[in-house]
């Protein structure tokens, strides 16, 4: 079995705790390496994972240069995956990034050209893309058991991204508060606010849901509370060139009355999935699905799919991937996430005017 050596680069987001310990339990992936600008950020996740200090390089190039990895992941600010993916596909390693795909669609076709150059694959992982729920939803629309799917509702959030690290450690309310003003998830230029940030899980998914449909039209209109420059709630309205099927939903919320992995808030954090023949409301972290069809419009309960290696989580999906030659499909693939791209994009453009625009192309 070939031995496959993989790097974390930059750690502005949480979840780069959370793809290393993935990839260090591993049986194939040996993690031979660290790089971030900031030291004092990633000691304290190296401890927690129990890798050594001595895998830690400051400068990315050199780490590069000494570990030549098969992979790379990067987890910088939305507003720097482009730049980040370009810097780091030039050594010729397979990237994953983790979600949202890009700060625009034009940072987006920047990281995918800059993969095409080395012939190398590209992922987007969306956390939601491993939730049970999820998967059985999409098991059986491709089975057919609601018929085609032409309306999809996503509600998501949680209390926001500073109210926990790794692991969904807690962080209390006031020093969440005290780090608002310095972080990125609160910065324009970073592309940070719910709508940039999270509406793509609902976008993605959603289209992944719609097989690959996208929109033709989008209205987004969002909430920017006082003193901050980026919003913490948005509700977008997508309509699809499909008769009779309504609009698509998709709202973020930074400032759920709970976490959704502790307790779920009011709304449910999670997708309702309308089809020809019936429906699905799958949520976040339930283990069961709720499913109504002409046969049963009483509805009925599935129970969640337990997810088998390589499908159960994204590194080990990568790893298939890359030794296979199986190509990416689903949410992690550029062709699904760049139509939730698209949808973002629309929205936010469509929010700053206060107007419905058609889709970004």
């Amino acid at each position: 079995m070939n031995r496959i050596k993989l790097v974390g680069i930059n750690f502005d987001h949480m979840h780069m705790g959370d793809l290393l310990r993935l990839a260090l339990k591993h049986p194939q992936v040996d993690v031979v390496g660290v790089s971030d600008e900031q030291p004092d950020r990633v000691r304290p996740v190296l401890d927690r994972l129990g890798i050594a200090q001595d895998k830690f390089v400051a400068d990315y190039r050199k780490l590069l240069e000494q570990a030549k990895p098969d992979i790379a992941i990067l987890c910088p600010a939305t507003g720097d995956h482009a730049v980040w993916t370009e810097r780091v596909a030039a050594f010729g390693c397979h990237v994953m990034v983790e979600k949202p795909f890009a700060g625009s669609v034009a940072d987006a076709d920047r990281m995918i050209a800059a993969l095409a150059k080395t012939g190398k694959q590209l992922a987007i992982n969306w956390p939601l893309r491993w939730y049970p729920p999820y998967v059985t939803t999409k098991r059986l629309i491709d089975e057919g058991v609601i018929g085609e799917v032409f309306q999809v509702a996503h509600y998501g959030g949680n209390r926001g991204p500073m109210r926990h690290v790794m692991d969904k450690i807690e962080i209390s309310e006031e020093q969440a508060a005290k780090e608002k003003a310095t972080s990125w998830f609160y910065q324009k230029s970073k592309a940070g606010g719910s709508m940039q940030d999270y509406m793509g899980y609902g976008t993605t998914m959603g289209t992944w849901f719609m097989n690959g449909r996208a929109p033709v039209e989008v209205t987004g209109m969002v909430d920017t509370p006082v003193g901050l420059e980026v919003d913490e709630h948005s509700i977008t309205a997508a309509r699809y060139d499909i008769p009779n099927s309504g609009l698509s939903k998709f709202e973020t919320r930074w400032g759920t009355f709970t976490d959704p992995w502790v307790l779920q808030p009011q709304p449910k954090c999670g997708f309702v999935v309308n089809g020809r023949k019936g429906t699905i409301a799958a949520y976040d972290y339930d283990q069961t699905i709720r499913v109504q069809t002409r046969e049963r419009p009483e509805g009925y309960d599935v129970p969640v799919d337990t997810l088998k290696p390589p499908y159960d989580d994204p590194i080990s999906y990568f790893v298939h991937c890359i030794t296979t030659g199986e190509p990416i499909t689903g949410p992690l693939s550029p062709k699904i996430a760049r139509i939730g791209q698209q949808i973002v994009d629309t929205a936010y453009r469509s929010a700053a005017e206060k107007r419905t625009l058609p889709l970004v192309k």
